[in-house]
């Protein structure tokens, strides 16, 4: 059975009784009569054609609310683009293609680094931040939302129930976050579940400020991908370029929103997409990287409102992290037995041993250069600085996606 908890400055939107999608879309149609919805995906050409991206473009072709279609393409070469056009093609509405690796994307991308404003090297990150872009430029949005495009079990509803509270003019919400279970045949969710909740919980118990912790804390899934926002947050976001770009999200609108203009909502009853490896050994891929990034953006924007950071801090914190993981572990298995789960605790236990040093490295990494923050200049600052550039990426987008298709 459903819950109704609220817990934390942040407003939870539950998922209870029998959610009826078609009302939620037909008020949605309303509302963007006044104020037009986009969407923007960010995507990897490794997710054009897969299973999962169909689905969600099948999905997508009945939404009748959506304005404009604003999709970043990553690692995607003249053949991968080429695919990636005529699958989109078959979405309806406007539908604008940023082929990201492409000439033109790429040399405004070194225009506006000899600009003095570094983009960033290529992810997930920087793909968002130019949808973003794209966004304010060349559609009518006054809210977007952002959704993964890894999702294997998608359905319109998500994305109904991640608009609504955000498009709903008397909910005075800015900032919305989605949510939901992450469970197949086994629990998932292997570095919210490990790394994130005992890491910001040990944060709690080791430093004085406990602010911003206890707002991540809020927060039943805050490394998900799908959230909402309204178009004026668009332009004063600044995106991290790492895998922390969703814990760097949460800093940017904990700053700049009041917590009651924030809320998180179940967007469905389990959500499944791409698993990424483990990769123990290896600090630059998969989930060890990711944690490594997650911890350092969590870090710096610690230090950012007056935390002072030292090696002792963070050896306290580690010490601290370890208690919590070993505790969150049992309640983790005890979950996946009541509920006839598959569950190995030996993974789990390697996982955590991972993660931890993933923190070690986060650490060493902050203390080794506590000035650096990899977060790309906000698109209100670039404007100012670099009056047009918007412009022109959307002159780039536009002139990208007229060429001839090839057969």
């Amino acid at each position: 059975m459903a819950d109704f908890f609220q817990d934390g400055p942040v407003a939870t939107l539950h998922r209870l009784g029998s959610p009826d999608p078609d009302r939620l879309e037909a008020a949605l149609e309303t509302f963007s009569g006044r104020t037009p919805i986009a969407l923007a995906l960010p995507c990897h050409a490794r997710e054009i054609g897969t299973v999962a991206l169909s689905r969600i473009i099948s999905e997508l072709k009945g939404v009748a609310y959506i304005s404009d279609v604003v999709v970043g393409v990553d690692g995607a070469d003249r053949a991968a683009w080429l695919q990636a056009r005529r699958q989109f093609a078959e979405l309806p509405g406007r539908v604008h293609l940023l082929w990201n690796d492409g000439p033109r994307i790429q040399r405004l991308l070194r225009d506006l680094e000899s600009a003095g404003f570094d983009p960033g090297p290529p992810g997930k990150g920087r793909n968002l931040w130019l949808c973003f872009g794209q966004v304010l430029a060349a559609t009518p949005a006054g809210v977007v939302a952002v959704q993964d495009c890894d999702i294997i079990n998608y359905t319109r509803e998500m994305l109904a129930r991640l608009c609504f509270p955000v498009a709903h003019p008397k909910l005075g919400f800015d900032f919305c976050k989605g949510y939901s279970a992450r469970f197949t045949d086994r629990l998932n969710g292997r570095v919210m579940r490990l790394l994130f909740t005992p890491l910001v919980r040990a944060l709690q118990s080791t430093l004085d400020e406990r602010e911003f912790p206890g707002f991540l804390d809020s927060f039943r899934y805050p490394l998900s991908g799908e959230v909402s926002v309204r178009r004026d947050l668009l332009g004063r976001i600044r995106v991290p370029s790492d895998w922390g770009v969703e814990a760097g999200m949460l800093a940017e609108i904990s700053r700049l929103c009041s917590p009651r203009s924030i809320c998180q909502v179940d967007i469905a009853d389990s959500y499944d997409h791409k698993h990424q490896e483990l990769s123990a050994r290896n600090p630059r891929k998969g989930l060890n990287k990711m944690a490594g990034d997650i911890a350092l953006r969590i870090f710096r924007t610690l230090a950012s409102r007056g935390v002072k950071l030292d090696e002792g801090i963070f050896d306290t914190l580690l010490a601290t992290y370890m208690r919590n993981a070993s505790d969150v572990m049992r309640f983790h298995a005890a979950d996946a037995e009541i509920n006839q789960l598959d569950h190995d605790r030996h993974a789990e236990d390697v996982a955590v041993q991972t993660f931890a040093r993933s923190i070690r490295r986060a650490s060493a990494a902050y203390l080794a250069d506590p000035l650096h923050d990899p977060m790309i200049a906000s698109w209100d600052r670039i404007e100012t600085e670099r009056p047009g550039f918007a412009t022109a990426l959307a002159d780039a987008v536009r002139r990208d996606g007229t060429g001839r298709l090839q057969k």
